[in-house]
């Protein structure tokens, strides 16, 4: 795993960077390995406040490593085993992911907000992964693409779901069918990108910290509620944010938040907590 992500926790901010520089940061077995671990570690760090996922070298991520479609161009089905194991495993996780699928979901159920920092190239598996964070803060000049039909596939790594979030239905089959390559600029006006930035990790890092030095309470409630609205109906979403409103009026990082604003001070939080997370109930390849 050390040779595909690395990992620096400073003041609460886990930087996380795909390190296959020699490849693209593409998508081969233990790239998906050390993708999962990770993100399962996170979810249960003590202390996190947010994460930065980037991309080093020339790439935030080129897609799956082309060994794996030569396996496929061999004429091996998806009965066989694969980089990302048996397709239709019933080994999936609670919310209902294959090991491919988790390695891009962990990410968004990780409980702090994750900002992708994106540049160069994103495609295929690659553009898939940078969806699943919270906020993508893109270089102008990043070409990203769903590029599974060039290969004769359909997106398989939780793109469906997250593009209906992010974009116009008649957008993701546009980019779905034609596989055509579009940059950050054009990202930002899909709705694909938060931000474009001439530096995207250095802003997503200050963005980090920035949330890193909120109440981190509230902040967790926060992306709990937005998770909630993406797929809760109306009175669920209502009756959860007064729920998590009155666990936090009176609190004593809430309490603290009103003293260090008042007084014109930086605040001292105490830490959320944090719950162990559940394995995920398929092994590793």
């Amino acid at each position: 795993m050390n040779d595909r992500v690395s990992v620096d926790i400073q003041d609460g901010v886990a930087d996380v960077r795909l390190i296959r520089t020699d490849k693209m940061n593409a998508l081969d077995n233990a790239m998906f390995e050390a993708l999962i671990q990770t993100g399962e570690r996170l979810k249960g760090e003590p202390g996190l406040r947010a994460v930065v996922m980037s991309g080093e070298g020339r790439a935030f991520c080129a897609g799956l490593d082309m060994g794996n479609f030569q396996q496929m161009a061999s004429g091996e089905r998806e009965g066989g085993k694969g980089t990302a194991g048996p397709l239709l495993t019933p080994k999936r996780t609670p919310g209902g992911s294959n090991r491919a699928q988790h390695a891009v979901m962990v990410w968004r159920e990780i409980p702090v907000p994750v900002i992708a920092a994106v540049h160069g190239v994103a495609f295929g598996g690659g553009f898939q992964l940078a969806l699943a964070p919270d906020m993508r803060f893109v270089a102008s000049d990043t070409r990203m693409s769903v590029m599974e039909i060039k290969w004769g596939l359909v997106p398989d790594m939780a793109g469906m779901v997250l593009m209906r979030g992010l974009v116009r239905d008649d957008v993701a089959r546009d980019l779905t069918f034609s596989g055509r390559i579009f940059t950050g600029e054009e990202a930002l006006a899909m709705g694909l990108a938060t931000r474009v930035s001439e530096h995207p990790l250095a802003e997503a890092l200050a963005f980090a910290r920035d949330v890193a030095g909120r109440n981190p309470h509230a902040i967790r409630a926060a992306k709990r509620l937005l998770n909630l609205a993406a797929e809760g109906d109306q009175h669920e979403v209502l009756l959860e944010e007064s729920r998590e409103q009155a666990a936090l009026i009176g609190s004593a990082n809430q309490i603290e938040a009103v003293m260090a604003n008042m007084e014109k001070r930086a605040p001292n939080f105490a830490e959320a907590e944090v719950e162990t997370p559940e394995p995920v109930p398929f092994g590793a390849a």
